[in-house]
């Protein structure tokens, strides 16, 4: 067993992954399907609540693409469900301190490491008990990210990133501006310094750093700020977008219909 998504990032590829809003499994077998073979489950502000959620990774897997799961808090129990669950890329919000990301660690690693409640025999992680040597190794197969979204966190970043069993750290440039009172200013000067203050502790300190994509930058721009994990488009906004689209044209067709229907009456 081996986390191919953990591997990619550690040897330094540049992943770049959808995010699933919507809470349905076709639409995760779509996403899949078109060529995104990253998705992020959304259990923090989706559709899906966190069952459901757990239940996606199976439509995500069986379309042949890989499932980050954003759980909807750090709580202990939320993250023993997930990893019970089958979930081994897990994305943590709004981390602010060294001691929350110790905890989250301690939550999903089994002891001695952590603290991490036992059930390995009987959980979908295990397939069930045939990968019988699961609680030694899970902790390997675990990509564990954490989220920066507040500017209480900005100071810590290295530190937070230094500590054993987080894999990378997450910018979220939207909650980071609201922090400061300038939300969705994502290219006001002030949210600008924060988030040099980030990358730069991520070049210094050797921290894997991950974002979405926007706030005026593109991937290979995000790339070369030292983002290796890049969120981009969402499910809902695909969806909308085309909407949109499908419709601006009807309504140009049917236009130009009438238009030539009143020119032949005129005539």
């Amino acid at each position: 067993m081996s986390n191919a998504l953990k591997e990619r990032i550690a040897r330094g590829d540049i992943v770049t992954a959808a995010w699933i809003d919507t809470g349905s499994p076709e639409v995760c077998e779509i996403v899949v399907n078109a060529g995104w073979d990253v998705v992020v489950i959304d259990c923090e502000h989706g559709a899906a609540p966190l069952e459901d959620g757990l239940s996606l990774i199976r439509a995500v897997q069986a379309a042949g693409g890989e499932a980050v799961l954003r759980v909807p808090d750090g709580d202990d129990t939320t993250l023993k469900r997930a990893l019970d669950r089958g979930a081994r890329s897990i994305l943590v919000p709004m981390v602010n301190s060294v001691a929350q990301a110790k905890n989250i660690v301690h939550s999903c690693l089994y002891p001695p490491r952590g603290g991490r409640g036992y059930a390995a025999p009987i959980v979908r992680a295990s397939h069930y008990g045939r990968w019988t040597d699961y609680a030694q190794q899970a902790h390997d197969d675990l990509l564990l990210m954490v989220q920066c979204e507040h500017i209480n966190a900005v100071p810590h970043v290295a530190e937070i990133g230094a500590v054993d069993g987080i894999d990378m750290v997450f910018v979220g440039p939207n909650d980071l501006s609201g922090s400061i009172g300038l939300l969705e200013q994502l290219d006001h000067p002030d949210l600008l310094k924060a988030k040099e203050e980030i990358e730069r502790a991520g070049r210094e300190h050797g921290v894997k750093l991950g974002t979405i994509l926007g706030g005026g930058r593109n991937y290979s721009q995000l790339r070369d700020a030292g983002y290796s994990f890049i969120v981009g488009p969402a499910d809902v906004g695909l969806l909308y977008a085309a909407a949109r689209v499908a419709r601006e044209e009807m309504t140009a067709d049917l236009e130009l219909i009438a238009e030539a229907g009143a020119a032949a009456r005129d005539y």
